[in-house]
């Protein structure tokens, strides 16, 4: 079964759009192009108004991801959980549409009898550690963040050492909202995290909070790294395949 390279995007938040784009309507056309958008908004004391939950699930709905809200101290463990999650999620209906290939439209996984759906699950498992996996991370340095990127550092460094222990390929970027502009890249496409160790203190935070302009950002950034596909050979065009 070809998979082709799981492509997500992971937004950590704490709060609100005020600038740019909808948000959700970005995350939507994220998930035209085949990449899922995935979200996790970070609480301290402090708790998420109504209208930052909205936003947070409606851009993991519109993006076909996961969306959770955690304390900052619980965030290492969330990052892993989500981005696994949201893996296993698109490789059940990767295996769903190949089901309905082979048995019929109305067939499902759900549908198939106990053992048959074991047998299926330990595939979707597989694949999950074999599957080459690609994650644009956009972490939200708006100014009610400033005390929380300490933590959003470690749970990145974590999650690195989490995925690295996969078979499949990982490849990182890192962009933060606001930058030096609405949208700054941090770190380009990398098979390491631990890169953000020197970059990280160097941040400063801002008021806005431009969550739509960043989830553009990201989508161009997967574009420009595919439209390299013309300047590779036939034998490294394999690293560069399109998502499912």
């Amino acid at each position: 079964m070809k998979t082709g390279t799981l492509r997500q995007i992971l937004l950590i938040t704490d709060g609100c759009s005020n600038y740019g784009e909808d948000p959700i309507a970005m995350a939507a056309l994220a998930k035209e192009q085949g990449i899922t958008v995935n979200v996790i908004g970070v609480m301290e004391q402090d708790v998420i108004d109504d209208q930052g939950m909205q936003e947070i699930e409606g851009i993991a709905l519109s993006g076909g991801g996961v969306s959770q809200v955690v304390y900052a101290q619980q965030l290492s463990q969330t990052v892993q959980m989500v981005t696994r999650k949201a893996m296993t999620q698109t490789l059940q209906g990767v295996v769903n549409r190949e089901l309905k290939q082979i048995l019929g439209n109305n067939v499902t996984m759900e549908e198939l009898p106990p053992e048959k759906r074991g047998e299926v699950m330990e595939i979707v498992d597989e694949l999950g550690e074999t599957v080459d996996l690609e994650v644009l991370i956009l972490v939200d340095t708006s100014a009610s963040m400033k005390h929380k990127l300490p933590t959003v550092k470690e749970a990145l460094l974590d999650l690195s050492l989490s995925l690295n222990a996969r078979t499949g390929d990982n490849r990182y970027a890192v962009f933060v909202f606001p930058g030096k502009k609405d949208v700054e890249k941090l770190l380009d496409w990398t098979p390491k995290l631990e890169a953000l160790t020197s970059i990280f203190p160097k941040l400063t935070t801002g008021g806005i909070t431009p969550t739509g302009p960043a989830i553009k950002e990201a989508l161009s950034h997967f574009k420009k790294k595919r439209s390299l596909r013309g300047l590779l050979t036939n034998d490294d065009e394999q690293y560069f395949e399109e998502s499912i």
